[in-house]
């Protein structure tokens, strides 16, 4: 069936509500608009769904909600677990609490037990409650950290990560059989609760939630003491961030925290940012407004569902708030939370520090200094969650800290996704810390620069939306596949790797072997003088991602090698 037959079936056919005919007849002389609406199934891919919210198959609404859902359902069954149950949460985005209820009642109509949280929540305390109350899933209805207009549908498996391999691939079959929307069971809330399938939770999830946390705080007693002085200015940026954030600092001795009035309450339409991605230095403004009012000494940011947190750290010495990557904050994290655990006599003979193939070289240096191991794994924590799974069945490994460059990371093994709120509270402590030194947290940053060596990132997207920009995307991969490229700027590339292929060719010896990464259109060049650069299709987005580090002997060499591999990287891809 081509799109505009598709088109005709959701205008006409009894299966489809009224407002849904009507926002479709609206469009009917916008064939472009037709075709991106129709030309494909929104794609329930590794992790779920994720896209713009409207009427179509290639969008976010309650028939693709239920298709999915549908077909989870139709797989918890298949594996006997249904009586174990499914945890839904849902963050501040439009029809976001639409969506985990219809979630809810249609795992019900199954027969299938659902937590339903009664509020928004963030997604590493869902990560948490599966784990907690030993459900067989878990389904967080969220975007993450795209624009407005977007909503999505996350999948998470037993241990409380994202579903992985070959897992992902049997869901995917399953919600790709649901062929009809008939085929979608339905039960009321009434019938739901009487039954005794539909249980809510409330506010005792955040209290065993935060307990954890707070147990995990290496030095409490200076968190108190210099907690008296420490500013802190926190945003939500509209999301779920401030459901739990104020309430731990405070708890744990904070007693100048400002939250950006502005955005401390949840908005779909995020009135204040175009972007509500902390990753994004526009969505600071009105943070750093804030910070230069009250002198604060830190500014932190996470993002709608809470599992991604930016800052900015005041330099003392030029009274400006500096900025930090993902990679930045998350390896300061690392390496105060790794020395203390060393100091203290905490970090475990066969501890780990697990990053990812596009994350920062830095984190290898600190675990080399540590004597962890350092796995690395493909993007996206989940990868990170099944190393997590291996080590805790094969009982050879222990989870000291993990991380990805887009701001993501997770301080302990109570959860199996990146924890923005565990960030948060880690950076604050960290401050204390150093604060307890006379240091800031971008005195500690260049001190580990100075231990390590300097170590410079930068991701570089480029967006093509639309059908046009879907095939533009597949083409730019497909040529840097078969083209083999000797020179990235100055650099001499010495390995290539292809993880689709599963090939990693050795430029000198033109020795070909495995990856050992699981299968991902993933392509990676290993470069001379310690650089490196990546290049991915999103999987959420309409982008393709450059990746790429470098090593230098000073801050400035640092930052001229980094420019120069940018450029160099952009020409070959764009051209």
């Amino acid at each position: 069936m081509n799109y505009l037959e598709e088109y005709k079936k959701w205008c006409e056919s009894p299966e489809f509500d009224e407002n849904t005919k009507k926002e479709l007849l609206a469009i009917k002389d916008n064939e472009e608009e037709i075709e991106d609406r129709f030309y494909q199934e929104l794609e329930f891919g590794t992790a779920g769904l994720r896209g713009v919210i409207g009427a179509g198959t290639n969008r976010m609404n309650q028939y693709t909600v239920g298709k999915a859902t549908q077909g989870l359902a139709n797989y918890i069954i298949e594996q006997g677990t249904q009586n174990k149950g499914v945890v839904i949460s849902y963050d501040s985005r439009k029809m976001s609490k639409e969506f985990s209820k219809q979630t809810a009642l249609i795992l019900c109509a199954n027969g299938i037990k659902a937590y339903l949280f009664e509020n928004l929540r963030p997604v590493p305390e869902l990560s948490f409650t599966v784990r907690e109350l030993g459900c067989t899933a878990g389904v967080m209805i969220t975007a993450s950290h795209n624009p407005p207009k977007y909503n999505g549908y996350k999948v998470y498996w037993e241990d409380g990560a994202q579903i992985v391999s070959p897992r992902d691939k049997e869901i995917i079959g399953k919600v790709r059989e649901v062929e009809n929307f008939s085929e979608i069971k339905q039960i009321s809330e009434k019938e739901a609760v009487e039954k005794g399938l539909l249980h809510m939770i409330g506010t005792e999830m955040d209290d065993k939630y935060l307990n954890v946390l707070k147990n995990s705080v290496l030095n409490p007693d200076i968190m108190r003491e210099q907690g008296k002085k420490l500013k802190v200015v926190y945003t939500p940026l509209h999301g779920t961030g401030n459901t739990v954030t104020e309430r731990l600092l405070k708890e744990l001795g904070l007693e100048n925290v400002y939250v950006v009035p502005e955005q401390k309450e949840p908005n779909g339409e995020f009135p204040t940012v175009d972007y509500p991605n902390p990753e994004d230095k526009k969505a600071f403004k009105l943070a750093l407004a804030l910070a230069k009012k009250v002198e604060a000494d830190v500014v932190l940011a996470t993002d709608p569902d809470a599992d991604r947190l930016g800052i900015f750290a005041k330099d003392s010495k030029t009274g400006e708030y500096m900025t930090y990557t993902g990679n930045m904050s998350a390896l300061l994290i690392a390496e105060y939370r790794i020395s203390q655990m060393k100091e203290k006599g905490l970090l475990p003979q066969n501890g780990m520090l697990i990053t990812t193939i596009v994350s920062s070289d830095l984190a290898k240096a600190i675990a080399k200094y540590y004597h962890l191991a350092c796995p690395e794994v493909l993007t996206g924590f989940k990868n990170i969650g099944a190393v997590m799974k291996k080590a805790e069945e094969n009982k050879d490994k222990t989870y000291v800290f993990g991380y990805e460059e887009s701001y993501g990371c997770l301080i302990g093994d109570y959860a199996r996704d990146k924890d923005g709120i565990a960030a948060v509270m880690a950076l604050c402590e960290a401050a204390c810390y150093y604060q307890s030194q006379n240091k800031t947290l971008w005195d500690a940053m260049h001190d580990i620069y100075e231990k390590y060596g300097y170590y410079k990132e930068e991701q570089v997207s480029i967006v093509r939306e639309g059908v046009q920009g879907a095939q533009e995307i597949k083409d730019m991969m497909t040529k840097m596949r078969n083209t083999d490229i000797e020179k990235i700027g100055n650099y001499q590339v010495l390995t290539f790797k292809d993880v689709q292929e599963d090939k990693v060719k050795n430029r000198k010896t033109g020795e070909i072997t495995k990856t050992g990464l699981p299968q991902s259109n993933v392509l990676y060049y290993e470069l001379e003088d310690n650089a490196w650069c990546c290049i991915r299709p999103s999987g959420t987005e309409p982008k393709i991602k450059l990746y790429m580090g470098v090593k230098g002997d000073t801050e400035e060499e640092a930052k001229e090698k980094l420019e120069g591999l940018k450029k160099a990287m952009m020409q070959i891809v764009e051209k």
